[in-house]
Parts: C-alpha cells; sequence; structure tokens
C-alpha cells in the first residue's frame, strides 16, 4: 500500500514544489495544504498533486485546525509533514487523538528553547516524531540543546539539503548597465533584506580595503533602504560604486550576471537559497561561516568561506577574484557542479521518501 501524506506549507518555494512531484512520482499518496497566493502552485497541480488553497493566518487559528483535522480523519493520513512554524502548531492540535506520524522542517538556526512555550508548540512537542533539517548546523543546534543534563533525542533530527535543478537557473541577467553599472565592471552581487544578522554593513564597509581605481561596483539587491546603511554608503570611498535595486522577483538572475556574489551574514543562516541560485549560475559565492552557509561551499573551490564580520575578509576574497579571471571562471564551473551533484533536487526527493518508510515500517 502507498504511503499517504499530507504537506501543510505556505508560500512554497520551487525547490519544495518540486519535491512534492517528486514524491509523488515516487508512489506517495500525497496532498498539499498551500497558500491561494503561492506562485508556485501551478508547478505542483501541474506535477499531478492535489492541493487544497488555504491561508494559516496565526500559530492557533480554529479554522485551520477544523481543515487540517477534517482531512485527517476522511484520508487516514500516515504522515502529516509541516513546513513552517504555524503550519505544525495548528496541525499539532488538529492531529490530537489521531494515530498520524508528524514531520516538521526546520530552515534556520537558532530561535527555539526550552524556556519558550512556543517551541513546546513546535519543535520540542512529544508528538513530533521527526524535524528535518535543511542544514547539519540546524540539526546540530537541536543535538546540542542541553539544560541540567536534559538533551533532545539526536535521532529525531535528520539533515536533507534542499535540492535544487541546474535546468532552472538559465536566464541570466546579460547586461547589467540598467541598473547604472558601467560595461566592463567587476560587479559584485548581495540578495538579502535588511536585518541586522544578515551583516550587510560589512559587505558596504570592505569597499574602503578595496583600491579606489578599480572597476569593481556592488549590486544590492533586495530591501535595503534604512537610513543607517544608506549613510553609511554615502560615506564609503566607493560610495558612487554602490547601486541598490530594491526588491525584485527576478532577484537569482540578476546575481547571474554578476561575478560574484557575497552573503555576509553573521548568524542563523539555513542553507541559503540566495547562495544556491548564484552557484547554479556559475558566480562564486563568499559565503561566512555562518550556519549552513559553509555546507554548499568546497573551500577555494567552488566559492570561498571567511569569518562572519570580517569586513577586510570580504575585500580580500573578492580582490583574489578580480585579480585571477580564470580562477574565478573556474570556480564558478565547480559552483555549478557541487549544485548538480551534491544538491540536486532528486536528492532530496530520495532522502525525504526514506524518512515516511522508515516512520511507516
Amino acid at each position: 500500500m502507498s504511503i499517504k501524506v499530507l504537506c501543510i506549507t505556505s508560500q512554497c518555494d520551487r525547490p519544495e514544489s518540486e519535491t512534492f512531484v517528486g514524491l509523488h512520482n515516487e508512489g506517495i499518496d500525497l496532498e498539499v495544504i498551500a497558500h491561494p497566493d503561492g506562485i508556485n502552485n501551478p508547478v505542483i497541480s501541474e506535477g499531478g498533486v492535489p492541493i487544497c488553497l488555504h491561508d494559516i493566518r496565526k500559530r492557533i487559528d480554529l479554522k485551520s485546525i477544523r481543515l487540517i483535522r477534517d482531512k485527517l480523519r476522511e484520508n487516514r493520513y500516515d504522515i502529516l509533514h509541516c513546513f513552517n512554524n504555524k503550519a505544525l502548531s495548528n496541525a499539532l492540535i488538529a492531529a490530537i487523538g489521531i494515530p498520524v506520524k508528524i514531520i516538521a522542517y526546520r530552515g534556520i538556526v537558532g530561535n527555539v528553547s526550552f524556556f519558550d512555550p512556543k517551541s513546546w508548540l513546535t519543535y520540542l512537542n512529544p508528538r513530533v516524531n521527526k524535524v528535518i533539517c535543511v542544514a547539519d548546523a540546524i540539526r546540530q543546534f537541536f543535538i546540542k540543546m542541553n539544560f541540567l543534563g536534559f538533551k533532545l533525542n539526536e535521532n529525531k533530527f535528520i539533515t536533507i539539503h534542499k535540492g535544487h535543478k541546474v535546468a532552472w537557473y538559465q536566464n541570466p541577467y546579460e547586461n547589467l548597465t540598467k541598473f547604472n553599472i558601467p560595461e566592463e565592471s567587476f560587479t559584485v552581487g548581495c540578495i538579502a533584506n535588511i536585518r541586522p544578522r544578515k551583516g550587510i554593513q560589512f559587505l558596504i564597509e570592505s569597499a574602503k580595503f578595496l583600491p579606489s581605481d578599480i572597476p569593481i561596483h556592488f549590486l544590492l539587491i533586495g530591501n535595503m533602504e534604512s537610513s543607517k546603511l544608506l549613510k553609511q554608503i554615502s560615506d564609503s570611498p566607493l560610495s558612487t560604486q554602490f547601486h541598490l535595486t530594491g526588491f525584485r522577483k527576478d532577484a537569482a538572475e540578476i546575481v547571474g550576471g554578476c561575478d560574484v556574489s557575497v552573503l555576509p551574514a553573521l548568524k542563523r543562516e539555513g542553507l541559503p537559497k540566495v547562495v544556491i541560485e548564484s552557484m547554479a549560475y556559475g558566480v562564486p559565492a563568499i559565503v561566512t561561516d555562518s550556519g549552513g552557509s559553509p555546507e554548499l561551499i568546497e573551500q577555494n573551490k567552488s566559492g570561498i568561506i571567511i569569518p562572519p564580520g570580517d569586513a577586510k575578509a570580504i575585500a580580500n576574497g573578492i580582490m583574489s577574484l578580480y585579480n585571477d579571471r580564470d580562477k574565478c571562471r573556474k570556480m564558478g564551473e565547480e559552483a555549478i557542479k557541487r549544485i548538480e551533484n551534491d544538491f540536486n533536487n532528486q536528492k532530496t526527493v530520495e532522502k525525504t521518501l526514506k524518512v515516511y518508510r522508515d516512520l511507516t515500517e
């Protein structure tokens, strides 16, 4: 008999949507509850996966609890697979008294504590059978949690990297002049929204360690227009070489047209999609040793790993690639191979399928 799974998500990204389709193609009897506005909903439905459109509005949402509970009773699912906090907290309530295995997905490091009641309504809840961690750094965070000798069962936590397909990334920007970047410039791209933990200030600070007479330009993609950040840019010796795009739906294609990408995060990274997108486009990435970022990179082969909060190290990484374009090109080629061979979507499907089978044996 096939395994019956109800997946609960929100506005899922393409890798998640393709994983649902891949599991369906492997014979899993799977249904998805997803947000009505999800841009990847067609990927799910066109892949033959039944999809129920519903917006889970809060951590305890009575309408959502009724919907999930009715589906559990009607369809006798073997597994509930929850992809965010609201999905998990509502599913745990809906599943009271119903014999179903529950899997949680965790995408960032930290923000779970023995002293936080919300954590016991989600990842620390004893009804959760498995927590699939998108990076090993997340798994390590859970198994290192300790209060007076009390630790979590490490077998409950498993690492499954969220896989992509290089074929999804074939349309890079061929010309960045529309962002006022001069032709023949060496462009450093960064995709992020302004948050303290993203460390954008250190990328901006890195400009002061660069020669002022070389054509290196910074393209900041995302919502980064804070007054503090804009002042830091205006005070930079390379202020005219910073360009902000604002939020862009085509951020991956834009960074695909850059020479190098940088994610200067300080903490709590999961497995950054922006780094994977860069690598899939053959753009070498400079990342900090933060969360799951270094799991993506083979040091000095498919990218560069630096310490968090080190502006000079960012500058050194940029200069090493600017001064050696052959190295930059080869590193980009290795980045593509890295995603293709080690972070592909089929591996995600196969590893998730094994978790399903292990839970239902």
